[in-house]
């Protein structure tokens, strides 16, 4: 006999570390449809569907459900994909079930990820009263206050509100029964995996005080408050929601300014950083941060790699005196002269011979500075006053 599984959709390399993704009650795996991409560049994402909500069978769940039920789902899940422990992050019910786990399957879980969510959902009577209206009269009349419920006024995303509007009233109700008996507030402190929790500033079903109250008694966990989101802070605030999951699950983000001195050197940063003005500041700011802390940090490529393509676009575009500090950052990144020619000689065939003839003299005139230097040391400055990148310093550039 087979057992039927959670609907899902997986995405990211097969051999990357694990992260499931959890949905709330009404919506589907969409919910996740603006993070999920970019977290698979780094993960096997798997994000599932909640029973009788978007593709997943009505009846893997009944009456009088649990959200233990909905995490032995996901555990059979992950088994079915051969996932023996993942990351985990979930919003609303889904965080729930993510809490479940953490207490219960410490095991199975490297880091937990609770989005606005709650260790108790207001108590047992209006979730009983929503499961009886819902197998009553359906779906539609309460598809009315999705917006109101989930996202700050004039905000929505008709995907979701569709998926609502699509879910099989049983099922929905049993996901009700399952948040009316759930309480976990005598548990959370047994949590010992690494926690984030992330709560909408404006979130109406589960505010703020409800993560912070998990946060106290989480020990080490890390607190996040999205200002302008609300319940589905995933699908309102996509970028930030994106942010804090990757600082958890690959932690803090390389600080530029040290690969911008370990590549151009400490004396061409400190000349670059002296000279910046006010009106420059900004930009300094800006290169640190973004070439130099999103790009020259990935792991993609090697640093060699980069000071490859790096020197060849700078030939392309005839900026010379980039040019010339990123020939002493290529002999820093380890290439030798020998290589670099090679690269310009590369240049040559597709940027033009002009262009590569600049370029030699360029590269020539840093390559003998950097041999008559007294220290002649990769792990040196290798820099010199008044020499390259004059212009790019003066104005803040480098």
């Amino acid at each position: 006999m087979t057992m039927k599984l959670l609907n899902h959709r997986a995405e990211g390399p097969d051999s990357a570390p694990p992260l499931l993704l959890g949905p709330s009650l009404g919506t589907s795996y969409a919910l996740w449809d603006a993070v999920a991409p970019e977290l698979s560049t780094s993960h096997r994402v798997v994000r599932w569907d909640l029973p009788g909500h978007g593709g997943s069978a009505p009846d893997l769940i009944g009456p009088g459900a649990t959200v233990g039920d909905l995490a032995a789902l996901v555990l059979a899940l992950a088994d079915a994909l051969g996932i023996d422990r993942f990351g985990y992050a979930g919003v609303s019910l889904g965080g729930a079930v993510g809490l479940h786990l953490a207490v219960h399957h410490p095991e199975r879980l490297t880091s937990l990820a609770v989005v606005c969510s709650s260790a108790r959902f207001g108590g047992e009577a209006p979730w009983r009263e929503r499961a009886e209206r819902v197998r009553r009269e359906g779906m539609e009349w309460l598809v009315e206050s999705a917006d109101a419920r989930w996202f700050t006024p004039g905000f929505t995303v008709p995907r979701l509100v569709r998926d609502h509007r699509e879910a099989d009233p049983e099922a929905y109700a049993a996901c009700c029964d399952a948040l009316a008996t759930f309480d976990l507030r005598d548990r959370v402190g047994d949590i010992a995996v690494p926690t984030l929790l992330v709560a909408g500033k404006q979130d109406p079903a589960t505010p703020p005080a409800h993560l912070r109250e998990i946060a106290d008694a989480v020990p080490g966990s890390a607190l996040v408050e999205l200002p302008g989101a609300s319940h589905l802070a995933p699908a309102q605030c996509p970028r930030a929601v994106l942010t804090a999951l990757r600082t958890q699950l690959d932690g803090p983000p390389a600080s530029g300014m040290a690969v911008r001195r370990e590549v151009l050197g400490d004396a061409h940063v400190d000349r670059a950083q002296a000279r910046q003005t006010p009106f420059t500041a900004r930009f300094q700011d800006f290169i640190s941060r973004y070439a130099w802390g999103e790009i020259w940090t990935d792991p993609t490529l090697s640093r060699r790699e980069r000071s490859m393509v790096t020197l060849t676009a700078l030939v392309a575009h005839g900026h010379h005196d980039e040019l010339a500090m990123h020939v002493r950052a290529a002999w820093r990144n380890g290439l030798t002269p020998e290589e670099i020619g090679a690269v310009l000689l590369q240049a040559a065939v597709y940027c033009g011979v002009p262009a590569a003839n600049s370029a030699f003299a360029t590269a020539q005139r840093v390559l003998d500075e950097l041999a008559e230097d007294e220290d002649g040391d990769r792990d040196g400055d290798g820099d010199r006053d008044g020499v390259e990148g004059e212009a790019g310093e003066a104005q803040g550039r480098g």
